[in-house]
């Protein structure tokens, strides 16, 4: 049985469009006609009960004032309560519906906000047709011990997503984008489903490229354990037995599909997970 022919294609692209397990506002920001996130209501009661700048406004909820600095000070309360992630020090881009940036926020505070992130992705393969992959350490805060693409972070707000793949694939696998042959834009995916912190809404963007002969990935920011290259038929029996990340999954799969190593995968795309060619 193969893996399209089997439930695991379909669950996994079921877990990447999942809707928030509880009721969820709307959340704004002054000035901006559609949203920018969204909020648990005893999360936002909780921020307004701190004095924090958010006003209930019929079903949605408005962050007032100033966007970048009451985002600034919800995200420090955030963090004090111990409600968000791991204090980064990151700024990434807020955006309205129609991906237009209309703030900034610290990387810790996106998921209790709803707050969709950007993100980069590079699927290496070799110049035989094999696929590098990466073990994320085993001290990751997110899913440690697991494999992943061979590179993938988000993009920040300072960033567009040639700069973010040109640092992450340094940082992660010590190589430059430059030295790589071939590469090239491949695809977008869009992931949405609940986190521990809160929900994530993630755009993704795929790149591919192949590793030369002879070039091996080094890390250097010590979030990787190591790096392997795979065969196709070998990577599809690590994607099936759950070795990788939700994200790392659908991107390799959506990867051999453009090979045409695994046929049909765009017509077994479920409502509600995006896909845009480009």
């Amino acid at each position: 049985m193969t893996v399209l022919e089997s439930a695991w294609w379909a669950q996994r692209q079921a877990r990447a469009a999942q809707p928030p397990l509880r009721p969820r506002a709307a959340l704004f920001i002054d000035g901006c006609a559609s949203p920018v996130g969204s909020i648990e209501a005893p999360l936002a009661d909780a921020l307004r009960a701190a004095g924090l700048p958010l006003v209930q406004q019929g079903e949605a909820e408005r962050v007032s004032g100033d966007a970048d600095a009451a985002l600034a000070r919800i995200a420090q309360w955030l963090f004090a309560q111990g409600l968000c992630g791991k204090w980064r020090g990151e700024l990434l881009a807020v955006t309205d519906e129609s991906l237009q940036r209309r703030a900034v926020v610290e990387r810790a505070a996106v998921r209790p906000l709803g707050i969709a992130t950007f993100a980069v992705h590079l699927v290496g393969f070799s110049g035989t047709g094999d696929i590098w992959v990466q073990q994320r350490a085993l001290d990751k805060a997110v899913d440690p011990g697991r494999w992943d693409t061979l590179v993938g972070g988000l993009i920040a707000a300072d960033e567009d997503d040639a700069l973010a793949l040109e640092r992450e694939t340094w940082e992660e696998a010590g190589l430059r984008l430059h030295a790589l042959q071939a590469c090239a834009t491949a695809d977008r995916i869009t992931v949405r489903h609940p986190v521990h912190e809160g929900y994530m809404v993630e755009h993704i963007d795929i790149f591919e490229a192949v590793v030369p002969d002879g070039t091996r990935p080094a890390n250097q920011d010590g979030e990787v354990a190591r790096f392997d290259c795979v065969a196709p038929g070998e990577l599809i029996e690590r994607l099936a037995a759950g070795a990788f990340t939700l994200e790392a999954g659908l991107v390799l799969m959506r990867c051999l599909e453009r090979r045409g190593l695994i046929p049909g995968l765009r017509a077994a795309a479920p409502q509600g997970f995006a896909l845009r060619c480009r």
